[in-house]
């Protein structure tokens, strides 16, 4: 391929994706406010996993969730078998990311949280896989099939998946009130700490 061969390919998976990402805004889960207020009301920690690219949506979703003012932790579904399912406690509610449902890590810790007392919320394509039976609330969100390279490199689903969670990330901040002042508390340093400090000052 040639430069401009490739410039035209990268416009067009990125005019792909945000396409994709955009139609999420008319499939939104009805229990999606349920959902919200579920983890608004959870009296530990919401603790996010997935495996895979999951990890990674679920790596950013626990940060943006706990800079919202919803106070969670990512807890890594491999390790849980060794030893990490022990922070699971009854007041904790797990956020579970599987796009088939079927993951065998992340269903172990679903079975740990459900024996522990702590509720379970799953983010899947695939409500009835196992990962879904075993959730008291399942968010299901079926992205585009052509929005990944031959439907499984998981480049724009994993997009689609994010822009979820945002969603339900700012749908906290605005049902807890969280404001800017409390924003500040939690991230001092880096520039954004510093543009904090600035505003404070004028």
């Amino acid at each position: 391929m040639n430069d401009q061969e490739l410039l035209t390919l990268a416009a067009g998976v990125i005019q792909q994706e945000s396409a994709a990402v955009a139609s999420l805004a008319d499939r939104l889960p009805p229990n999606f406010p349920a959902a919200a207020r579920l983890l608004l009301n959870c009296q530990g920690h919401v603790l996010v996993a997935g495996a895979g690219t999951s990890h990674a949506v679920a790596l950013r979703f626990a940060h943006l969730l706990s800079c919202c003012g919803t106070p969670a932790l990512f807890l890594h579904p491999g390790d849980s078998q060794h030893g990490a399912s022990g922070a699971v406690r009854a007041e904790d509610i797990l956020v579970a990311l599987s796009k088939g449902g079927e993951t065998a890590e992340v269903i172990f810790l679903a079975r740990v949280a459900r024996q522990r007392g702590a509720r379970v919320i799953s983010i899947t394509e695939k409500p009835r896989a196992s990962l879904g039976q075993l959730s008291d609330l399942v968010l299901q969100i079926v992205a585009p099939p052509e929005i990944d390279p031959y439907g499984m490199v998981a480049t724009g689903s994993s997009l689609f998946a994010s822009a979820f969670c945002d969603a339900l990330c700012v749908a906290l901040l605005n049902l807890r009130g969280y404001t800017l002042a409390q924003f500040g508390a939690t991230h001092p340093g880096g520039a954004v700490g510093i543009k904090l400090k600035e505003m404070d000052e004028k």
